[in-house]
């Protein structure tokens, strides 16, 4: 993401302070020079996310198997690690499944969460950090679609909505409010505005919640009562059902009459102030009772892991195993949707790697 790092900093979701020295050693825009420098173009679109100009995630894997290519990497695929070799207090390697050892000055633990387990991600960094003495804190899915309570959700499957607001409350204060894209599901709500709401949700999703969607964000309760009755009066002679195409969409046509409380044949010169009022309320208050969080398969990333407590900020070292470094999402770290999550990937495995390569010099 392009914005400023003070910016960033506010979309991180789990223990941002601790970020500062990785996002600082190594900034967003460091990352984009980086990739420019690699012959990957970027451009920003929307929301100052930062893409590839061909619009293609293999330039970006191409961009990094060229950097590995120039500092003489050596990549092993197939080759599975079973656990950390540590002698003395230190990590000194890894014992692979086939019974070989790879002995090293320092390791770097970067082996993801649970999310996306098609690609690895299955959570065996989580184990690996926990047998050398780690506390993880409980894996949980984050930037995935919520779960709705209501039947009427399933007739609305597939329609987007843009530049609408959500908030959702608890019993005693609001938890969440931002202003975006969502989707319905056949399952509930999905898209950016949800996908960060479910962050901000996933710790402590122990009960339902109540989410409210203002379908018509930049008019007043006044200012849309105005609307309708002018689009009211352009379809004077049509019935309710008939008059609603100019300010909704099809899919959403029939709950609105369904939560307005007006009969669908009324006509529309016969729509009383006080059932407009109502409709009005039903579309700047859209409810939407949140019932839980999908899995894994569909989180985009995972919320939770090793705890920052026992890692330097400073190097992304383990305090309580020299040698052993942390990098992304294997950590407690996580973000709202927008880029962030891969600028904590991109800082933190920088400042881990330069880190470990000081330890070996020294």
């Amino acid at each position: 993401n392009a914005s400023p790092l003070e910016e960033i900093m506010q979309a991180v979701v789990s223990n941002p302070k601790f970020l500062y020295s990785a996002f600082y050693t190594f900034s967003n825009d460091a990352v984009m020079d980086f990739f420019e420098n690699q012959g990957m173009p970027y451009k920003i679109e929307r929301g100052n996310r930062a893409f590839p100009v061909s619009d293609h995630a293999s330039d970006v894997i191409r961009a990094l198997e060229r950097a590995m290519k120039e500092q003489n990497v050596r990549i092993r695929l197939h080759t599975q690690v079973r656990e950390l070799l540590i002698e003395d207090d230190k990590a000194t390697g890894v014992l692979l499944t086939n019974g070989d050892k790879i002995m090293a000055d320092s390791l770097i633990l970067a082996t993801g969460g649970l999310s996306y387990p098609t690609t690895g991600s299955t959570g065996d960094g989580h184990t690996m950090a926990k047998n050398s003495g780690h506390k993880i804190v409980t894996p949980r899915p984050a930037l995935v679609p919520l779960t709705t309570k209501e039947e009427y959700i399933l007739r609305m499957q597939g329609l987007s909505l843009k530049n609408v607001s959500l908030k959702i409350k608890d019993e005693k204060r609001v938890i969440y409010d931002a202003f975006g894209e969502m989707l319905f599901t056949h399952f509930g709500v999905s898209g950016p505005l949800v996908l960060s709401a479910s962050s901000v949700l996933s710790r402590h999703f122990l009960r339902e919640y109540q989410a409210y969607i203002d379908l018509k964000p930049a008019l007043s309760m006044e200012q849309l009562d105005a609307r309708i009755l002018r689009d009211f009066e352009a379809e004077k002679n049509k019935q309710f059902k008939n008059a609603l195409n100019h300010l909704y969409p099809s899919k959403l046509i029939p709950v609105i009459i369904r939560r307005s409380g007006i009969e669908p044949d009324k006509q529309v010169n016969a729509v009383t102030k006080e059932e407009r009022r109502r409709l009005a309320e039903v579309t700047k208050h859209f409810t939407l009772t949140l019932t839980g969080l999908r899995g894994f398969n569909e989180a985009i990333i995972t919320q939770g892991g090793v705890t920052v407590k026992e890692v330097n900020p400073s190097t992304m070292e383990s305090k309580k195993l020299p040698g052993l470094y942390f990098a992304g999402e294997v950590l407690d770290l996580d973000a709202v949707t927008g880029g962030y999550n891969l600028q904590i990937a991109w800082s933190t495995g920088v400042l881990a790697g330069r880190s470990a390569a000081e330890n070996h010099e020294l």
